[in-house]
């Protein structure tokens, strides 16, 4: 798939089929990067040679252009190029010309900030893959240790963060960080099991014999429970670092 996009408010979006298919390698395959390269060389050459402003990953593409009228005319002409001179296949579909902040492109998109200043942004498609993949470590269902549990979700995290550490984002992460810690509460709570348990940790972490008590016979789900002002009492921030859980927006400013 290659993706061409466009400048001031325009992009070019385009999908075509690689050789890697010829020669029985999947696309996204650890081939699928190099021989994109190979394929597309040329067309960074034809790109500069008409002076386009444009970025390449593999065969993900965006050129840049000053106008929407401009992008459909590079778009016709680049497609012409790619069908007839390196007789490549474009997907139609993936392809388009719109505005950059519409589009993604590696993970990131942009948007204006006050004053009309271009600025990076993490695309929301990132962050969705992101809480798909802390879903599935954070289920409460998946019967393994806290310790553990804690462990993949960093291995899921670090990298993530250090990657999107270059665009704007501290917000929505600092929402994530929230909705992860409400998880890890419910599976807290969930490994607890018997009232007996819950009573005595609760009592433990320094809430009253009788509070303590009542909550623990409490009839509440445990996603509804997991936000309650006792679990953010016994089961605070801090405890849930000490055992394992990074802050995103900690390791966020760290690196932006």
């Amino acid at each position: 798939m290659l993706t061409l996009c466009a400048a001031e408010a325009v992009i070019l979006r385009r999908g075509l089929k690689t050789l890697c298919i010829n020669v029985y390698c999947a696309l996204g395959g650890n081939l699928s990067p190099l021989l994109s390269n190979i394929m597309l060389d040329e067309l960074d050459k034809e790109l500069e040679k008409r002076g386009h402003r444009f970025v390449r990953y593999a065969d993900d593409c965006n050129i840049y252009v000053k106008s929407k009228r401009a992008g459909q005319r590079v778009y016709e002409s680049i497609k012409g190029y790619l069908e007839t001179k390196l007789k490549l296949n474009v997907n139609e579909g993936k392809s388009a010309v719109a505005s950059p902040i519409r589009r993604k492109f590696l993970g990131f998109s942009f948007y204006y900030k006050k004053g009309g200043e271009p600025a990076i942004r993490i695309h929301n498609r990132s962050y969705q893959k992101l809480k798909e993949k802390v879903r599935r470590v954070t289920n409460r269902n998946w019967g393994v240790s806290m310790e553990y549990r804690l462990k993949k979700l960093s291995e899921i995290t670090n990298g993530w963060v250090y990657y999107f550490g270059i665009a704007d984002g501290a917000n929505k992460l600092q929402s994530l960080d929230e909705w992860i810690r409400r998880r890890l509460r419910a599976c807290v709570w969930k490994q607890w099991k018997k009232i007996k348990t819950k009573h005595k940790n609760l009592v433990k972490l320094g809430i009253d014999k009788s509070k303590a008590w009542e909550f623990a016979n409490t009839r509440k789900g445990f996603w509804r429970i997991s936000k309650s002002p006792i679990l953010q009492r016994t089961i605070t921030n801090h405890r849930l670092e000490l055992r394992g859980f990074k802050s995103l927006v900690k390791r966020y400013h760290a690196v932006h």
